[in-house]
């Protein structure tokens, strides 16, 4: 048995069922529904990371 880890497996997984469940229109809510949690851990702390680090500007 393998298992299948990943950001893009959630999305294929995710879509797939979806389309089992709601037809055609599952493929393009399915996805995005199933990876919700990921995608607002990422965006968030992708914030953090932004308020606590400095930016370093390069002189030209």
């Amino acid at each position: 048995m393998q298992y299948h880890t990943g950001f893009g497996n959630l999305l294929a997984k995710g879509a797939i069922e979806k389309v089992q469940q709601d037809g055609f229109i599952g493929a393009f809510t399915g996805g995005t529904a199933a990876a919700a949690g990921g995608i607002s851990a990422a965006i968030f702390f992708g914030y953090v990371a932004s308020l606590v680090t400095k930016p370093k500007i390069k002189k030209q």
